[in-house]
């Protein structure tokens, strides 16, 4: 059986800054892809409700152009999960 989740991470890392212009194009012109990090599994916890999450894939990048760092968060799923949007956002 393929891996779905793993073979989309997979890709994503790979062509990760295409994903970027293809998904979020407006956002593009602002990020510096000379130093992408791509950071293992995350362990979040939800304070409010205590659950833990494992985030799939956690991306660092950098701002063009002015100090800061932007963190993208992309967990490929392959199957419908309830509350999965709500998931995403805590």
């Amino acid at each position: 059986m393929v891996d779905h989740d793993r073979l989309f991470k997979e890709l994503i890392e790979t062509f990760f800054e295409e994903f970027i212009i293809l998904f979020f194009p407006e956002a593009y012109e602002y990020l510096d892809f000379s130093n992408v990090k791509f950071l293992s599994e995350e362990l979040f916890t939800d304070v409010t409700e205590g659950e833990k999450f494992r985030l799939d894939l956690v991306v660092e990048l950098e701002l063009k152009g002015e100090p800061g760092l932007i963190i993208i968060h992309v967990e490929p799923q392959s199957y419908q999960q309830q509350n999965f949007n709500e998931r995403m956002f805590i």
